[in-house]
């Protein structure tokens, strides 16, 4: 038994635990006592009290409700917009996302009631750092089970300055946001701020209009060539792509994963600013042209606009996320404001040209109205949640656009091949020229 270095946690009969009900307020604290026995042939019993943290943070929202909870992570006081995600797995994707830099400027709730239970590791990071302002969650795992963790979720987003808020009602508040719409938060540990003061900053702040992308981007060209990791490669027809094409990508805030995934299927990468001029885009002799991912509002980004504008039809252009929003506002579209948004890896989505429903992984709080687009753009994918766009083609400037993540992570891979259509366009229009 003693080689085993396991220990063997024995609860008495006499289990207490007394949780206050008081859920909205106050100093709470949760205490219980049990004894750890040993597994080693010593047989000694070590008596143990584990004291539960007091509830030493709010969440109080522009709508006037005050959230007490309990701290992890950093602390401090941070204004944002919150954002409830429904995705069940990959929550440390989610932290690094850069749509989490879609979610710069963005609280996210977790609608998964526990979360870090596999805790961090330096393989699934999807960007350079943080980007998210907060993380709101219901249950903080008190353990790490995963054969690859580094380090608690905990010590994870104290190292990076991201706060963290866990034991309270992530459901009621997500009902709150889905009726209400996006919603306005502060989060802070510091005790001698009022609920008043925190409510005036909630309410004076807002993230339309915003430009998020300059401050994720990145600031020099670099080249990609990393492809998926062949332990981790679930489509193996991408390799059968032996003509490579050079693309440029624009950085709006690019998950690396689309990147892997471009590579994965024959793609030579460069990645460039977002302010990179267009004419010195096309100077490098693409193939075709990404358009990212990124976080905020597209009518808050007009450069971007008008560098999209002076692409179309120069080479075949492939927008995600963000990247739609764009190419929809280039081409004569307008964007709008969505009530809550998408935020899941759940996302039904009806490819309209084969009929089939994709479940999709989405992260945008902004969409194309279709109505607005001028005749010959074709509205490829629609959302079976609420029937709003999510792709796009306009075959006369070689355009297609998806409004959700095809690379997923995390999430499903229903729409991994919308990678090798843009693959297949810029050869259809290679073999044209």
């Amino acid at each position: 038994m003693a080689a085993t270095k396991a220990l063997g946690f024995v609860l008495p009969t006499g289990l207490f635990i007394q949780p206050s009900l008081n859920r909205r307020g106050g100093v709470r604290v949760s205490v219980f006592q049990c004894s750890v026995s040993s597994l080693t042939s010593t047989g000694t019993d070590f008596p143990i009290s584990l004291f539960a943290l007091s509830y030493n943070a709010r969440l109080v929202l522009e709508d006037g409700s005050v959230w007490s909870a309990k701290s992890f992570g950093a602390s401090g006081t941070r204004v944002a917009e919150l954002v409830f995600n429904t995705s069940l797995t990959g929550y440390q994707e989610i932290l690094t996302s850069p749509r989490l830099r879609s979610y710069a400027g963005q609280f996210v709730l977790m609608t998964n009631p526990q979360i870090g239970n596999t805790g961090v590791n330096p393989d699934d990071e999807e960007s350079r750092q943080c980007f998210l302002a907060g993380l709101v969650i219901r249950s903080l795992s008190i353990s790490t089970s995963n054969w690859r963790c580094m380090i608690t979720l905990g010590d994870y987003l104290a190292e990076r300055n991201i706060m963290g808020i866990y034991d309270l009602d992530t459901r009621a508040i997500t009902r709150r946001l889905r009726e209400s719409g996006s919603l306005n938060g502060v989060l802070s540990t510091d005790g001698s701020k009022t609920d008043e003061e925190l409510l005036h900053m909630s309410r004076s702040w807002d993230i339309v209009g915003l430009d998020l992308i300059s401050n994720v981007s990145c600031k020099s060209p670099y080249e990609w060539v990393e492809k998926t990791n062949p332990e981790w490669e679930f489509n193996t027809t991408s390799s059968h792509h032996k003509e490579s094409y050079r693309v440029i990508a624009y950085d709006f805030g690019i998950k690396q994963n689309i990147l892997r995934r471009l590579a994965s299927y024959g793609c030579e990468i460069t990645v460039v600013p977002s302010t990179w001029p267009a004419a010195e885009a096309l100077e490098m002799n693409p193939d075709g042209i990404l358009f990212s991912n990124g976080p905020g509002d597209p009518s808050a980004v007009p450069y971007a606009v008008e560098t999209v504008k002076e692409l179309l039809g120069k080479v075949p252009v492939y927008g995600i996320c963000m990247g739609h929003q764009l190419l929809g506002q280039a081409l004569g579209g307008k964007t709008y404001k969505m009530k809550f948004g998408h935020h899941g890896g759940n996302h039904p989505v009806c490819n309209n040209r084969t009929g089939h429903v994709e479940i999709s992984a989405q992260n945008h709080n902004y969409a194309v109205d279709p109505a607005s687009l001028p005749s010959g753009v074709e509205v490829t994918h629609v959302n079976l949640n609420d029937g709003s766009c999510a792709g796009l083609s306009f075959p006369a400037m070689n355009v297609m656009s998806l409004q959700y993540h095809p690379e997923a992570s995390p999430g499903p891979h229903d729409s991994d091949n919308a990678f090798g259509e843009f693959v297949e366009l810029m050869k259809r229009f290679k073999q044209s020229t």
